[in-house]
């Protein structure tokens, strides 16, 4: 039989583990070339469509529109030599490794074909020996051909001691163990009884409705609900339970790891913007295209990280536990978006290289490209600092979490008018808030107050700023 190549869905970008698929655009039987296109899938955060790093006969297609597939599960199944379905047993092994190899996938960009030759890798398939009709355990034999790949070796492993047929991985037996399900209960809907994560999660849903102990007095407690829907620590009801996943899911890990790597700090200013509010509208009564504020305080920012280049890094740790501080040539400048799918970090490229009206263009972009959910992987997660203009909700100040891997995060607040001293008198000017939390393993006080210092400075003159920038 022809070896087939299956492809796993590949990284997605930021982090996230898991899309839908929407739509496929090729079918069982259709011959593809390297790069095509083969399907339409969506995270939390864009629509993609996923390039094939093999050419042939689609075999399999593995999952259907408005499913949710998680990264490293098989996508499509390609045969170089023609049209093919797969075996019983090749179909086993393959289903197992969608229950199993969830976030061990390609990487999207860059995934594709070595040198531009074409060459492919592939995807060994299990090829198990034959299995006695009394359903015994493998030979010696099998045992070692099942030793010849890793995914074979995790199969034997997985098997339930007396059912062969209910292979599971040792992610639903992790699932099943963590909910009380015994397994020894469930026949699988897979290929030979294999017990699929939807069985065990099937088995989850069915309530344990009742129970009839014998009291101490010998009488029956009759139907005492056994699964309640109160909250035992608090006594109250339970209204509803919504799945930690998508957009959240990524962003919760990612603060997590922030707060559990980072040992950040924060300082922060008040800031008389009034001059850079009277040029926007200076700009704007003379007809001319006057650039948000978002875009003159990116100008400043990424004048600022010149001139500070210790926030513009990243810390790499190696495996024997060393560090180091990895410095770039240019800046990604990220700025957080709220969309209708949670807050989105897309990545001006070479921001350092832009004006402020260029900047603005870009960040209109860039704001409809994540809100339409069809940035691409290339436009999230590539940032090197982020700016988060908080202001915009209503809100003065925040120690804002740093985007790891990132090393710092400029949180600005809302512009509003307060009494300030202008020229050694009261007056009322328009105040914002400008709030640096900063990785202190990269650089001290010294560098974030002068940097935060000289961002403050330029939005309290900026026509003087812009000149010399």
């Amino acid at each position: 039989m022809t070896e087939m190549n299956v492809f796993l869905l590949p990284d997605l970008g930021e982090g996230l583990t898991e899309a839908e698929l929407v739509n496929w655009l090729v079918s069982v039987g259709d011959e593809i070339r390297v790069d095509q296109p083969i399907a339409e899938v969506e995270t939390a955060k864009s629509v993609v469509e996923v390039p094939s790093p093999y050419a042939g006969t689609v075999a399999v297609l593995h999952g259907e529109p408005g499913q949710t597939l998680d990264v490293g599960k098989p996508l499509i199944s390609v045969s170089p030599g023609g049209a093919a379905s797969l075996k019983p047993a090749e179909a086993e092994a393959n289903t197992y490794r969608e229950e199993e190899m969830a976030g061990s996938g390609n990487v999207l960009i860059g995934y594709g074909t070595p040198g531009g030759q074409g060459v492919a890798r592939r995807t060994r398939v299990w090829r198990p020996a034959a299995v006695a009709p009394h359903k015994s355990f493998p030979t010696a034999s099998a045992t070692d051909s099942i030793k010849a790949a890793d995914v074979d070796l995790s199969l034997l492993r997985s098997r339930v001691p007396g059912k062969l047929g209910a292979v599971i991985s040792p992610l639903v037996r992790r699932m099943a163990r963590e909910h009380g399900v015994d397994l020894g209960e469930i026949h699988g809907s897979g290929d030979s009884g294999l017990i699929m994560r939807k069985d065990v999660e099937a088995a989850i849903r069915i309530p344990k409705s009742v129970s009839t102990e014998p009291r101490t007095d010998g009488t029956e407690l009759g139907s005492v609900e056994v699964q309640s829907n109160v909250d035992t620590r608090t006594g109250l009801g339970i209204t509803s339970r919504t799945p930690v996943r998508g957009v959240r899911k990524a962003v919760s890990a990612n603060m997590t790891r922030s707060r559990s790597e980072i040992p950040e700090a924060t300082v922060w200013v008040d800031v008389d913007a009034t001059a850079l509010v009277e040029l926007r509208d200076g700009l704007k009564g003379s007809g001319s295209h006057a650039p948000g504020l978002l875009a003159f305080i990116a100008r400043f920012v990424t004048a600022g990280l010149k001139k500070y280049p210790e926030l513009n890094t990243r810390i790499e740790t190696a495996g024997d536990g060393s560090q180091e501080i990895v410095a770039f040539e240019g800046i990604n400048l990220g700025f957080a978006a709220q969309t209708d799918r949670g807050l989105v970090v897309p990545s001006i490229r070479a921001a350092e290289k832009l004006s402020a009206r260029e900047l603005d263009v870009e960040i209109r972009r860039l704001t409809d490209v994540v809100r339409e959910g069809k940035a691409s992987p290339n436009e999230l997660g590539s940032g090197t600092f982020t700016v988060n203009n908080y202001g915009v909700f209503g809100v003065d100040g925040s120690a804002a979490i740093i985007n790891h891997p990132e090393v710092a995060i400029l949180g600005i607040g809302r512009i509003i008018d307060k009494p300030w001293v202008f020229n050694g008198e009261l007056a009322v000017r328009k105040v914002t808030e400008l709030t640096l939390t900063f990785d202190h393993r990269v650089c001290d006080g010294g560098t974030a107050g002068g940097f935060l210092r000289f961002v403050a400075d330029t939005l309290e003159s900026p026509e003087i700023a812009l000149c010399d920038l």
